[in-house]
């Protein structure tokens, strides 16, 4: 039996070895490198995070102790990524008052997919559940068209879950699910010193201290309160006009894409890149089921995907800073002439028939580097933080990491009052969040750039070579759909996939 088991282990190094040298020769320079760079990156976390977190509070056994107002943090919109880090910090038993500017269910295009890494972050956070019931569809791949030909991204996920998969759906329906999911730790009551009741069923509990507990209230936030360059709460307005101020100890700005906080709290510009034009297309069914469809064609990009069991969503990318006017029907004629050919035979006629509809919007695709400045008491996240351009849909991968990472940091901290050591403290989450958010970053703007139409010779080329590499499938497609799907996380990694795409195309053109 002892031969048999080191035979096996002698065996299983062997395999390994094998693997080890097959990586080697593929990526020599990069592994050494991501080797070094992932020492140092630890070395200087475990170094900052251990210092900080003695600093900012010592790890608590019992309930967290309250702040200011009766609240522990509050959060400023209760979006996709606001409401789950309210969940979260509910779920480790904060106070968590949550103002958001219109509670009624969200009609905003953009936002409606959830790569396959974001639902790993979903199941992480337990809010896997909230993509149920709201006819959220299964997206298993992608297909690019491009000059008549198509490529086909998709690798196997037997690994993983059988719900990791990604998912389209109504923004709007998803949001009210996560609020719904925050808001039930609000329905929590302690009767006695053992027992409580939820929904009419008797628990029996062995602590008597119990507080999970995330408030929702409808408001518009319009300042920060500062006392002594340190933030104490917020300012906001309720829905029937009322001034009104919510203090806590922490607060977390979430307004958005269009954030009127951002401008206190960070010094990036925004950048808008090209304009998303939306469509709903009705009645159809893409060539490839349960596949997103990026058609790369001249001068704009067209996404697809089904958010419903009965609906398509359309994206048509119009570069620049401006897009042809609706009212006068410009928007129309560019759609139909430009367009509409350009667009799969089995999706011609829907797409002709969203335009007749006339249900057409617009919405800016806009691009941010993450820049905060470090104040005390506040921290700035989601969109008003980090933008990048939504063609690869991974905001929400990044924005669900982003709460995770968070999280993580707040979790062994029992008081967050001392608000200079806690802002040290949570320096440490601009790097930890670096991995996934870098590299979504990046993917997304060369995704982009290489894409969509360009006038530059030197782009087309590395863009026609980059579409050629997926063509062929095999390990550099299954590389490439890992990153799309936010299941890599590695800038480095990105990079050498990138110049492996490039050394592809020269060698083609040579």
């Amino acid at each position: 039996m002892c031969g048999s088991r080191r035979r096996e282990g002698e065996g299983k190094r062997d395999a390994e070895s094998g693997r080890e040298k097959k990586m080697e020769g593929m990526y020599p320079l990069g592994i050494v490198t991501a080797s070094i760079l992932a020492f140092l990156l630890l070395v200087g976390i475990h170094g900052c995070w251990g210092k900080g977190r003695k600093a900012a509070g010592k790890r608590g056994s019992g309930a967290v102790a309250a702040g200011f107002g009766g609240a522990d943090v509050i959060v400023v919109g209760a979006g996709v990524t606001g409401s789950a880090l309210a969940y979260a910090l509910g779920k480790d038993g904060r106070h968590v008052h949550v103002i958001e500017r219109d509670l009624a269910e969200p009609d905003r295009i953009v936002g409606e997919i959830l790569q396959p890494g974001g639902c790993l972050k979903l199941f992480e956070l337990g809010l896997e559940d909230c993509v149920d019931e709201i006819d959220a569809q299964r997206i298993l791949g992608y297909v690019l068209y491009k000059d008549g030909r198509s490529a086909k991204l998709s690798i196997s996920l037997e690994k993983y879950h059988a719900d990791v998969v990604g998912r389209g759906f109504h923004r709007g329906r998803f949001i009210q699910r996560l609020r719904e999911k925050a808001a039930s730790l609000s329905t929590l009551s302690i009767i006695s010193s053992e027992t409580f009741y939820y929904r009419n069923a008797t628990l029996f509990l062995c602590s008597d201290h119990i507080k999970h507990s995330v408030q929702l209230k409808q408001g518009t936030v319009t300042s920060l309160i500062k006392e002594d360059g340190i933030v104490k709460g917020v300012v906001y307005k309720t829905k029937s006009g009322r001034e009104s101020k919510a203090f806590a100890p922490l607060t977390i700005v979430y307004d958005g894409c269009f954030s009127n906080l951002r401008h206190t709290l960070c010094s990036s510009e925004v950048d808008v890149l090209s304009y998303f034009v939306g469509l709903l297309l009705e009645n159809c069914q893409l060539p490839f089921p349960n596949h997103g469809h990026i058609i790369l064609a001249v001068p704009s990009l067209v996404l697809l995907y089904s958010i419903s069991s009965t609906e398509i969503r359309c994206f048509v990318d119009v570069p620049g800073q401006k897009v042809p006017s609706i009212a006068n029907g410009e928007m129309e004629n560019y759609l139909k002439t430009i367009v509409a050919p350009q667009v799969p035979t089995e999706l011609h006629d829907a797409f002709v028939a969203a335009i007749d509809k006339g249900n057409i919007r617009t919405m800016p695709c806009k691009s941010m580097p993450a820049d905060a400045h470090l104040t005390p008491g506040v921290l700035l996240m989601g969109d008003a933080f980090n933008m990048r351009h939504p063609l690869a849909g991974g905001g929400m991968t990044v924005g669900l990491s982003d709460v995770i990472v968070l999280r993580n940091l707040l979790r062994p901290l029992h008081d967050l009052h001392d608000a200079a050591a806690l802002c040290k403290y949570l320096e440490s989450f601009y790097i930890l969040r670096k991995p996934v958010a870098s590299t979504m970053n990046m993917l997304a703007d060369a995704f982009y750039k290489l894409f969509s139409a360009s006038p530059d010779e030197a782009t087309k080329e590395i863009g026609q070579a980059y579409f050629d590499c997926l063509s062929l499938g095999g390990g550099f497609s299954g590389d490439s759909t890992a990153l799309f799907y936010g299941l890599t996380a590695s800038p480095l990694h990105l990079v050498i996939h990138f110049l492996v795409a490039v050394t592809y195309g020269v060698g083609h053109l040579l």
